[in-house]
């Protein structure tokens, strides 16, 4: 019953996990299609609407929620015993382990590139207002990689758990 309620729980927290991660991804891919150069007057001015826009619309939840997203879906393989087949793309789990290993760079990227870029775009870390518009399109493009990653991740979950007979 332990094991039953764990997995549960853990599919449960993935599934809402990667719909506000990825979800927040796509959306912003529909509402800025195209990369719109931000000018010095955008970010000079705190109280400029291109600055409030920017700040209303920055939110850790979908940082978090990568988080929560990999690490509920490395304690579902954990439980079942396919975690260490799966990292090593052994067998029929070899489909599933890509798409983990393409999720964990989509957590870097986020992490590591997007968010020290973005934190400067929002004055939350003192740049040089020169660094802050440079960092204003890496934060772009490092968010358009996310998505693009998120085709092959959803892919290689779903024929993680239907590709038995390609892999097995």
């Amino acid at each position: 019953m332990e094991h039953a309620f764990i997995e549960v729980l853990a599919r449960w927290l993935h599934f809402a996990g990667a719909l506000i991660w990825i979800g927040h991804n796509y959306a912003t891919a529909v509402t800025r299609a195209r990369y719109v150069p931000l000018r010095a007057d955008d970010l000079s001015d705190p109280d400029s609407p291109v600055q409030r826009t920017l700040m209303q619309r920055e939110h850790g939840t979908f940082r978090y929620a990568s988080l929560l997203t990999l690490l509920s879906g490395l304690v579902i393989l954990y439980d079942r015993g396919w975690l260490a087949d799966a990292l090593t793309l052994q067998g029929h789990l070899a489909p599933l382990g890509a798409g983990i290993w393409i999720a964990v760079l989509m957590v870097c990227n986020l992490w590591f590139v997007l968010w020290p870029h973005q934190k400067k775009v929002l004055g939350f870390v003192a740049a040089p207002l020169d660094d802050r518009l440079r960092a204003s399109r890496i934060t772009f493009l490092s968010a358009r990689v996310n998505t693009m990653l998120s085709v092959p991740v959803l892919f290689f979950m779903g024929a993680g758990a239907h590709a038995g007979a390609l892999f097995g």
